[in-house]
């Protein structure tokens, strides 16, 4: 594969280890609160990143970092701290083949907010592609 091309297999990667998450998850949640499942989550994941950064040496000076790009993080990780206390309520109370496909629907989301936002094209793909997801997710949860 074309070293261009190795965002697919992270895109995949991804995919599988999120299905695991929802997995892995719902076992977990069943017998804790669901907001501090998510801080033990949390917790395993900062210790994660801290060894992956440090294996890699990729530290970076604070004084090096761009302020703007810290304060769009900052939001990004504010989201996914909301999304994951939700994921994690949702899955405590509903079934995962349900609550999984519902949180899918951020695929249709992201389309949307790219066009609007980043100014990506709106091609025939994307569109037929977001259609299809949205089609999906109302077959899958509802």
């Amino acid at each position: 594969m074309n070293q261009n091309h190795h965002w697919v297999i992270f895109a995949l990667a991804s995919a599988g280890f999120a299905a695991a998450t929802a997995i892995f998850g719902k076992l977990g949640v069943n017998a804790l609160n669901s907001n501090l499942a998510t801080l033990i989550r949390t917790l395993v994941i900062l210790v994660m990143i801290v060894i992956v950064v440090s294996i890699r040496r990729e530290w970076q000076p604070l004084n090096a970092l761009s302020p703007y790009a810290i304060g769009m993080l900052v939001i990004s990780a504010l989201a996914t701290g909301a999304s994951w206390l939700c994921y994690y309520y949702a899955l405590k109370w509903g079934p995962a083949s349900r609550v999984a496909p519902l949180d899918k629907l951020s695929v249709v989301l992201v389309i949307v907010a790219s066009i609007l936002f980043l100014k990506e094209p709106l091609t025939w793909k994307v569109a037929l592609g977001g259609a299809l997801v949205a089609a999906g997710v109302v077959i899958l949860a509802l």
